[in-house]
């Protein structure tokens, strides 16, 4: 799901390994995850459809319960026939996969004129071809091209034999095999081509509907399906016998028990609303039981987490990750308050320490930390704003349950349980990840891929060490790609490619990507939304425009103030000081320090987050309606009027 970019891209990378390798590991490793994880899915989404199907639809009839169940182990029956054919389609697929990827190789070796091992490869290639079609296509030029590499006839190192032919005191016959090799040079391109033709085009050919032909194969009563004109003719045929005769009876049934259980859901979520209500009262008092706060979050999390819907193919994060973060906030809580009482002990000795040397007009050996206190307040309002947004989030749900698409849902989780069923069968061989790996090489701008497949780390420039990084984090398809200040160790012109190349990623592959940088100029051109960390924590988060155009915690400010550009001729303004020592943080604001608009409450409480506006929050005691009015440095405000004005705004 998740992928990263290190700063150093040698840091990723092993050195003694080769680059192939590296780029297919993950491959391997989440096509045999997929497989169980598949099944597993698959077995759990059935098992709880036929639940809700008998709960829907039977009303307490054990015939009609019966048949219900026995739609879904038909359901299961053919599913198995369709893995089975899609199995062995997989298989000789892959088979001609690996064939037109090893094909490839040996071609442009051969043209490289750096071929090794050309007879066992070009073996294997025929094993391969003849898996993955019909025998007769290839097996002609195949077996002729394997006669003449079992003769020996090809030999890629026959022009070594010739020169070296006198020194080491050859036999004739072994000239005259080499000189014939030469000879048969051509031949030998022109039947791997020819082979490789034959493969390329039946790999273009049209898949077969495996789901609609599990069905007709398992209840149909024939053992092989109908002749047609053309794959695409096959299909209609099988889907329209699988509609007939089973599908839209199956899928009405499904709608059913999925409006069914959405009820349910909503029903529990009202009483999980209730429950959230009635313990919220645990954590309003300033001083929280213990005993009654870890009670309160067992009962909450069961309640939420039986009233998550478990016909929803899509994850809530939230319902899932509520007991796990309420249960953090309330430990924090606890262990916040051991804290304190020890830190505040140990601040009273330093400081009576402290004292003492002063009093006997001593010079004290360095000075007394300010205690590291938790805000336990700060806290106890987490855990109450954690409650209210699942309230909330669970009453959006119900009234979503009235407006929601079943036709659709349905459709989707039939895909849903398919789609688990091909994870289950599809496996990722080492020539097929290869030939990913190649591709994948080629995506992210690497020259001659198969030709750097096989080499080593310290081979490739800076540049193109991040291009295979960034290949080898795409490698495992992750949905969010976070990137560690990925350009930082690289010059300007290639931090540009890598920049552009990220933003192209991000387009195809429907990518959330998080970007870690110092750097402003990359944030203003990859960001939608922008959060500005001061000492571990966010500052100020909005959006790209909010944060370049409307920034309000003087951090930003600062950040902004020190950026060069092309037009401004004063003077950078630095920040002063340095950053807070993080094992002992500051009592109130860490930036307090070095902000020049702080006041007095900055050095004796955190500020919270206050809302500028939906998309714009900020962490200033500034924004407190009591604070006094303060503008933007001159600097800020006078870039953000130039850049206003070359992008025409009116405003």
């Amino acid at each position: 799901k998740i992928a990263m970019i290190f700063q150093d891209p040698m840091s990723s990378l092993n050195p003694i390994v080769k680059i192939g390798k590296q780029l297919t590991e993950a491959m391997i490793l989440k096509g045999k995850a997929r497989q169980r994880e598949s099944r597993e899915i698959f077995n759990r989404y059935l098992k709880t459809l036929n639940t809700r199907m008998v709960e829907a639809l039977a009303n307490g009839d054990s015939a009609k319960a019966a048949a219900l169940t026995k739609k879904c182990n038909d359901f299961n029956k053919f599913e198995y026939k369709h893995l089975e054919l899609e199995g062995a389609y997989n298989t000789a697929r892959h088979a001609a996969e690996e064939a037109t990827t090893e094909l490839a190789s040996i071609l442009f070796e051969i043209e490289k004129n750096a071929l090794h091992d050309g007879i066992y490869r070009i073996s294997h290639v025929k094993e391969q071809a003849l898996k993955s079609i019909n025998p007769w296509v290839v097996s002609g030029r195949a077996d002729e091209l394997l006669a003449l590499v079992n003769g020996k006839v090809v030999d890629e190192n026959a022009d070594k034999e010739l020169l070296n032919a006198k020194r080491v005191a050859l036999k004739r016959s072994t000239v005259a095999k080499a000189l014939k090799g030469r000879a048969s040079f051509e031949y030998t391109v022109e039947a791997l081509t020819a082979i490789k033709a034959i493969l390329d085009e039946a790999l273009t050919l049209e898949q077969p509907n495996f789901f609609a032909m599990g069905y007709y194969l398992t209840f149909s009563g024939e053992k092989q399906v109908p002749e047609m004109e053309s794959i695409a003719d096959l299909n209609a045929y099988l889907r329209k016998y699988l509609d007939e005769h089973f599908m839209l009876s199956f899928i009405a049934d499904a709608k059913e028990a999925l409006i069914y259980s959405a009820k349910v859901c909503a029903k529990e979520m009202k009483e999980a609303i209730d429950c959230l209500k009635q313990y919220r009262g645990v954590f309003e008092s300033e001083a929280v039981n213990k005993k009654a706060a870890y009670a309160a979050h067992k009962a909450l999390a069961k309640e939420v987490m039986e009233a998550l819907d478990p016909m929803n193919t899509v994850k809530d994060s939230l319902v899932y990750t509520f007991g796990s973060g309420l249960k953090t906030e309330i430990d924090k809580y606890f262990n916040g308050i051991v804290k304190n009482a020890a830190e505040i002990s140990r601040y009273n000795k330093q400081k009576a320490a402290y004292d003492a040397q002063v009093a006997k007009g001593k010079t004290p050996d360095g000075e007394v930390v300010p205690a590291s206190l938790t805000d336990l307040e700060f806290v106890r309002n987490t855990i109450l704003h954690q409650i209210d947004r699942m309230v909330a989030h669970c009453e959006s749900l119900i009234v979503a349950t009235e407006n929601r698409d079943y036709d659709a849902e349905t459709v989707a989780l039939i895909d849903f349980l398919k789609a688990n069923a091909s994870g289950v069968v599809y496996k990722m061989t080492k020539s097929l990840a290869k030939a990913k790996a190649i591709k994948l090489m080629e995506e992210v701008g690497i020259s001659e891929p198969r030709k750097r497949y096989n080499q080593y780390p310290f081979e490739f420039s800076g540049g193109m060490r991040q291009r295979i990084v960034i290949a080898i984090a795409l490698a495992a398809d992750p949905d969010i790609l976070i990137c560690d200040e990925p350009t930082t160790a690289l010059d300007v012109t290639i931090q540009s490619k890598i920049l552009e190349l990220i933003n192209r990623l991000k387009e195809e592959r429907n990518l959330s990507i998080i970007f870690i940088t110092h750097d402003l100029g990359v944030v203003a051109n990859m960001a939608d939304r922008i959060a500005v960390m001061y000492a571990g924590k966010i500052v100020e988060y909005g959006t790209s425009e909010d944060i370049f155009y409307r920034a309000a915690h003087p951090y930003t400010w600062a950040l902004l103030s020190s950026m060069p550009d092309l037009d401004t001729n004063e003077k950078l303004d630095a920040i002063p000081g340095t950053p807070p020592n993080m094992i002992y943080p500051p009592v109130g604001d860490a930036f307090a320090a070095r902000n020049k608009y702080a006041m007095k409450i900055d050095f004796e409480r955190q500020p919270p987050m206050f809302k500028i506006s939906d998309t714009h929050h900020a962490a200033t005691w500034l924004l407190h309606p009591d604070a006094p009015k303060v503008d933007p440095p001159k600097t800020i405000t006078d870039r953000i009027a130039r850049m206003k004005a070359k992008r025409g705004d009116k405003e």
